[in-house]
């Protein structure tokens, strides 16, 4: 039997009321983002803390979470109980308290001072509650699973035992410490994502997104397969912009989808290859998810390294999605999209005043060094001003349209903020009990000291702590608990991070809960846990590429020039041949033999150079083996077209 929702009472704050404190408060988290950005307080001769600006952000974004969500996860849309009242204004008291008396209090937290514990009790549960309204219960089991090692960790047995804490200095060291709530994590929310998400915003409101989807149709639209093309090529453009898979599934998977089973695609293949290609979209420079930017901040980089080291696996990602698509439409005789649904060539001329805002983006970032948050709104200003000049498809955004991206924007982040608040009580608690050392100590022990072993190992685990969580939620647990036992058995830490952040988002499109895939199914109308299986198979590389630049850091520009042309030459290869094994379909149908051949080659092409000695015959091998494969399947598929021409 189905579990009714808890019903809310009628009566409450009318929503005539909180409402517009609802979209004050959001336009207010973007507008402190903004002004923080562009550093205005230090221009007027205003100094703080950092904590403080956090901790100003959390008190705007926590009560969001008590107005727009209900006790049962359903967005808000009539009066909001007392109880719901209560919770914003004290959410917003806590924040707002410790961000007045950081100063006073923040060297004094291991003292135990009331002015300490008592808002960091009350924010900690206010926070857990927000996070279970916004994200479902599975995170705030883990956040608590967490605080109670912190208290209790001496009970736990052999290498993993941790250093108790007493709950006066736990609550404490939450709310003032910088590794605590207002850390690293909170502060990428704050500033980096929100400048981004707003860049997005200003898109959809400007007709920028429309533009990009439109461009796919254009360029891909008249190609066998031109639907599934426009998918991927769609799911690339808009998630490299949007951050999070769902999000992209949901805004581009209502245009593709129903256009790819239109063109007579099974259902759960439409919504498996929409799903896949809307998960890559954060691991494509140059706009990538917001874990990548939290990412440059582990690392003490620069974003525009993490997003060179980035590129050659994104090209390779998404190489293997558009060979498959083509081969399985030609397999399947799939043709080109309706030409009525491809817009005008001279339409899309009117919109490429867009890609000016990222190029002003790409040489803030990567020639200017800028922060990211600071060249996202540069990109932003762009997008208002040819917006407002030019528009897009006859259609110029007007100024009431612009002022309410700032509200949306705001909105859109309360779910990250959150997440980000929350991912800061792992970081602390990692730091206070020293559970990240026992831990990394724990899996290099478990992995006997062998480096493939430990990275399988941490494949699974990845996988598994991912299934149900958010991108950046996904992102922190992992680069905290697995990252560190990769280094220590000799992976780069660019090469250690991107194997978790590639695996964390594999728990998107893998069964028994695949967020992106189920999302594109219900889209899709097809079985959840067929387009989950559906999606594995087309995402068949991202399960490879981790393993390949881990053992080839060429892939991730890391050596010389030679060395990375040599990886990725074989790397395409390799991902040519196996994906037609996959399709089984090259110019014409595979028999089962081929297919074999295809993929043994396919395969021992993949095999970097680096990963054992001698292993530059396996590569060499495989492009022999693989060219000849190809050769002899073109003349056997010619001769088959010419019989059944004759």
């Amino acid at each position: 039997m189905a579990v009714e929702r808890m019903r809310e009472p009628a009566f409450g704050v009318p929503a005539g009321l909180w409402k517009p404190v609802a979209a004050v408060l959001a336009a207010a988290i973007t507008l402190s983002a903004m002004l923080w950005s562009l550093d205005v307080p230090r221009m007027l001769g205003v100094s703080y803390y950092p904590q403080q600006f956090l901790a100003v952000v959390l008190a705007l974004t926590l009560p969001l979470t008590f107005m727009i969500y209900t006790p049962g996860r359903d967005k808000r849309s009539g009066a909001m109980p007392w109880y719901d009242a209560i919770g914003a204004v004290l959410s917003a008291a806590a924040s707002a308290y410790i961000a007045w008396n950081y100063p006073a209090v923040v060297n004094q937290i291991f003292m135990r001072p009331i002015e300490a514990w008592l808002p960091g009790i009350i924010l900690l549960l206010l926070l857990l509650e927000g996070l279970r309204r916004s994200t479902g219960w599975m995170l705030v089991i883990i956040i608590v699973a967490f605080l109670l090692y912190a208290m209790f960790g001496n009970f736990v047995p052999g290498r993993l035992a941790g250093r108790p804490q007493d709950w006066q200095k736990l609550a404490g060291y939450m709310a003032y410490d910088v590794n605590g709530i207002f850390g690293l994590s909170i502060s990428v929310g704050a500033t980096i994502v929100v400048a981004f998400i707003f860049f997005g915003a200003l898109l959809g409101a400007t007709g920028g997104a429309r533009f990009f989807t439109d461009a796919a149709l254009f360029s891909m639209g008249r190609y066998r397969g031109g639907s599934m093309k426009i998918a991927v090529a769609a799911s690339a453009l808009f998630g490299s912009i949007s951050g999070s898979a769902v999000a992209n599934v949901v805004a581009t998977g209502v245009v593709t989808i129903p256009m790819i089973k239109r063109d007579k695609y099974p259902a759960h293949k439409a919504g498996a290859i929409e799903a896949v290609a809307s998960t890559g979209g954060q691991l494509m420079p140059p706009v990538m998810g917001a874990a990548a930017f939290l990412m440059a901040e582990f690392l003490q980089v620069s974003y525009a390294d993490v997003a060179l080291a980035a590129l050659i696996p994104a090209l390779l990602y998404y190489g293997a999605l558009f060979i498959q698509a083509d081969l399985d439409a030609a397999k399947l005789g799939i043709k080109s999209a309706p030409e009525e649904d491809i817009p005008n060539g001279w339409a899309i001329l009117g919109g490429l005043h867009f890609l000016i805002a990222f190029a002003l983006l790409i040489y803030a970032l990567f020639w200017m060094n800028w922060q990211p948050e600071k060249a996202a709104f540069l990109a932003c200003g762009s997008v208002v001003v040819t917006g407002a000049i030019f528009g897009y498809d006859r259609v110029r955004a007007s100024v009431r349209a612009l002022s309410a991206t700032i509200i949306e924007a705001g909105e859109a982040v309360v779910e990250i903020i959150v997440i980000s608040a929350a991912a800061g009580i792992v970081i602390g608690v990692m730091n206070m009990t020293g559970l990240s050392f026992n831990l990394t100590y724990a899996l290099v022990q478990l992995g006997g000291g062998s480096a493939i072993v430990l990275l399988v190992m941490s494949a699974i685990v990845c996988i598994i702590l991912g299934m149900g969580l958010p991108t950046l939620a996904v992102y922190v647990l992992l680069a905290s608990l697995v990252a560190p036992a990769l280094v220590e058995v000799g992976l780069p830490p660019m090469a250690a991070h991107l194997f978790v952040l590639y695996f964390g988002m594999m728990s998107m499109i893998t069964p028994p809960i695949a967020l992106a895939a189920f999302a594109a199914a219900s889209i899709a109308k097809a079985d959840p846990i067929k387009t989950g299986i559906a999606s594995c198979k087309f995402g068949w590389i991202a399960f490879v590429i981790p393993f390949m630049f881990a053992y080839s850091p060429s892939l991730l520009m890391i050596g010389d020039t030679t060395s990375v042309i040599w990886a990725l030459v074989t790397a395409a290869f390799g991902v040519w041949l196996v994906s037609s094994a996959l399709a089984g379909y090259f110019t014409a149908r595979l028999s089962i033999i081929m297919r074999i051949v295809f993929a043994i080659a396919g395969v021992l092409a993949l095999i970097p150079t680096d990963a054992f000695t001698g292993a530059v015959y396996t590569d060499a091998a495989g492009l022999v083996a693989g060219i000849a494969a190809m050769a002899y399947a073109y003349v056997g598929g010619k001769k088959l077209m010419e019989q059944a021409a004759s």
